[in-house]
């Protein structure tokens, strides 16, 4: 491993260094607002999601502390908040928590004040949710007025609750020594620290971690430094983040530099991959989005390659996007994910939406802008390629769970109680990519559009916003609009439930397209095609998505007989088998839902070298829901040992407790408290592959 010296040459991360002190870092007040900039809806906005009475004060900062314990699989360490009490006779401070983060004490100080030294403060955690409690925290009338600043100290250990996956090293990838990542989206990072867990709140933040030797620390911050002898690392992120933004990795991780301003972080059997998977890509792909969208604002772009136990394929963490090691063997799609967490650069982490309600104002205009990206970058076929597999993956879903399902709003409605990770779903990027793709259409220009979301994202940084924000500053920047739109126009795309009302124009995509279609066409006869007709059509020169269209599409054939079957088998499974993760897995669910027995060694071989839940879990689907449960339940008892605990849990409740699964509703965000509440991956979710999975 790298060494990484305190000298500001070698920072980890490769990010501005931080003062020189042993104190905690506070980001420059000049650098950001103090007080919520336009479209700040903190004092607005009801976030059921959260137990906190956020609308009472003003977050201006937040610094963590924390020691890294492997054997005990714990971290242990305090928090200061720095709040502003912004109404009168509020004596009480209600923040999220979870049940696996144990309080030991909580004080209060004036910094300002007189007094001796901090005040103790009483306090109780009430039960809120089965993704959270509420810490409640008695403030002394003394201290407490609006517009002064407090400063609460929480001392606590928090161990293995939904945000924080600890992984012993035979689940990593170089299986030397074990690692550690949080998870935040959406509503996990409560269980990480005590916070305001609503995306209402921005705020700037610090963080002191020591770990054993060995071992490299990263978080989603502007800033870092290390200090070696007392092997800890300091971060400070300059710029208002939501608290589920708030990550952090420890593990054997080195590094290689990509660009300017963008490095790879893996471990190291893994580094020499994703450095060349990804070369001078990054730094290409960020050039083109801030001609497209305006500055981008973080400084840093760096990724780091997680290993196949991430829940998600990818996060959008700012200044350190995290991926999944998986996702390496298809160049497509990690194109494709890469980019889309780079526009969560711009539309997610710098406009945020106020509550997880209204999660497309973040996921379909970072879908819109990936789109927009890919097409300047790779031209317009690619793009309208990739949005076909996207839009089949919609209308998939819309069969399995009908029209008229809530889920498919925009604006989803939900009560206290349920995990907004659940509704992380493809309506969310997908029928919010349409909407976004409709806006374009109805200002006239695609260029125009490009100028109103530039203007969008300077009107509204480091803010969160509702659908009234876009909308009202479109229609403002358009008002020829204002005469022409008609009544409930709006309304029928954000609480219409059922399929976009618009879908773009696709067409520039035929060349690509259309020989899929076509060999579609061909397959769909009861008789299997002749290879004369065959040969036109060389899966072997097409591109990722092209096979995987093909294969979705047949997937929506199914079933298919066991001749038809023979001879797809006889035609491509050869060609598959050298092809990557994406490809295989699509045809192996073929041959698991059509009972094709004689490839049923593929399935095995796959599911022995594949332990990612995007892979894994489809496949266990469909075994236990046709004639194949047996089979699934002996490669269960084969491979356990190398799976994640929480991915076992999920398959021994699928494969001993449910006899019938449902498909899922496709989500980006997994990591979730319990089996109960952990979403799996349907085919729908193959499809989308985000998420970040923002989310």
């Amino acid at each position: 491993m790298a060494e990484l010296q305190p000298s500001p040459a070698s920072l980890c991360c490769c990010r501005k260094p931080l003062p020189s002190s042993k104190t905690r870092c506070v980001a420059d007040p000049d650098q950001v607002p103090t007080e919520p900039g336009p479209g700040s809806r903190c004092r607005a906005v009801v976030d059921v999601a959260s137990a906190s009475n956020f609308r009472s004060f003003q977050l201006r900062h937040f610094h963590l502390d924390l020691r890294l314990n492997f054997a005990l699989k714990e971290m242990r360490g305090w928090l200061v908040l720095d709040l502003v009490p912004v109404q009168l006779g509020v004596y009480a401070l209600v923040l999220d928590t979870h049940a696996s983060l144990l309080i030991h004490s909580i004080d209060c100080k004036v910094p300002s004040g007189s007094q001796d030294g901090p005040v103790s403060l009483t306090y109780r955690v009430d039960p809120f949710t089965d993704y959270g409690s509420s810490l409640n925290i008695v403030l002394p009338a003394a201290l407490v007025k609006p517009g002064r600043l407090i400063q609460i100290t929480i001392r606590y250990t928090t161990t293995d609750g939904p945000a924080i996956w600890w992984l012993d090293s035979e689940l990593t990838c170089s299986q030397a020594r074990p690692l550690v990542f949080t998870q935040g989206h959406s509503v996990c990072n409560r269980s990480f620290f005590p916070c305001f867990d609503t995306p209402a709140v921005k705020s700037t933040y610090s963080a002191t971690v020591q770990v054993p030797d060995g071992f490299t620390v990263l978080m989603s911050a502007s800033q870092s430094s290390y200090s070696k002898p007392d092997r800890v690392f300091q971060f400070a992120m300059e710029f208002p983040v939501p608290s589920y933004l708030v990550a952090l990795v420890a593990g054997e991780l080195q590094h290689v530099d990509i660009g300017p301003r963008s490095r790879v972080w893996a471990e190291p059997c893994l580094l020499a991959c994703a450095v060349k998977k990804l070369g001078s890509s990054v730094e290409r792909w960020l050039g083109v989005a801030e001609e497209l969208f305006g500055p981008y604002l973080w400084g840093r772009c760096d990724m780091v390659f997680l290993p196949p136990s991430f829940p998600i394929v990818a996060m959008e963490n700012p200044c350190l996007t995290f991926i999944i090691a998986s996702i390496l063997e298809s160049s497509e799609f990690l194109l494709i994910d890469v980019i889309h967490e780079i526009a969560h650069g711009w539309f997610g982490n710098a406009v945020t939406n106020a509550t997880w309600e209204e999660m497309w104002l973040s996921e379909g205009l970072a879908t819109y802008a990936q789109r927009r990206i890919t097409t300047e970058a790779y031209g317009e076929a690619f793009t309208c390629l990739e949005t076909m597999v996207r839009l089949d993956a919609l209308h998939r879903q819309l069969r399995l769970l009908g029209d008229n399902n809530p889920v498919s709003k925009l604006q989803v409605k939900f009560d206290s109680g349920v995990n907004p990770s659940s509704l992380m779903n493809l309506f969310t990027y997908e029928k919010g990519f349409c909407f976004v793709s409709y806006l374009s259409e109805l200002s006239g220009d695609t260029q125009r559009f490009d100028c109103f979301l530039r203007d969008y994202i300077s009107q509204f940084r480091f803010c969160s916003v509702v659908a009234d924000d876009l909308i009202n500053l479109f229609l403002s920047t358009f008002p020829e609009l204002n005469v022409s739109l008609q009544e409930g126009q709006f309304e029928q795309w954000l609480i219409g439930c059922g399929p976009p009302p618009h879908e773009p124009d696709l067409s520039a995509g035929s060349s690509l397209i259309g020989p899929v279609e076509e060999l579609c066409v061909l397959w769909r006869s009861p008789a299997p095609p002749d290879l004369l007709c065959l040969s036109p059509y060389d899966l072997s020169a097409w591109s990722t998505f092209q096979v995987v269209l093909f294969l979705d599409r047949m997937l929506d054939q199914s079933p298919l007989s066991n001749g038809l079957m023979a001879s797809l088998s006889s035609c491509y499974a050869g060609l598959f088998d050298g092809l990557n993760a994406e490809v295989q897995v699509r045809w192996l669910q073929l041959v698991v839902r059509n009972a094709f027995y004689a490839d049923l060694q593929r399935v095995r071989n796959f599911l022995h070298k594949h332990t990612s839940r995007m892979y894994t879990v489809p496949l266990y689907e469909d075994l236990v829901a046709g004639t194949m449960k047996c089979v699934a339940v002996e490669i269960f008892y084969q491979t356990q040992r190398r799976l994640h605990p929480n991915l076992r849990r999920s398959l021994q409740q699928l494969l001993f407790h449910s006899s019938s699964p449902q498909p899922s509703v496709a989500t980006e965000s997994l990591a979730t408290e319990s089996v109960a509440t952990e979403t799996t991956t349907s085919t729908a979710h193959i499809a989308l592959r985000d998420v970040n999975v923002s989310a």
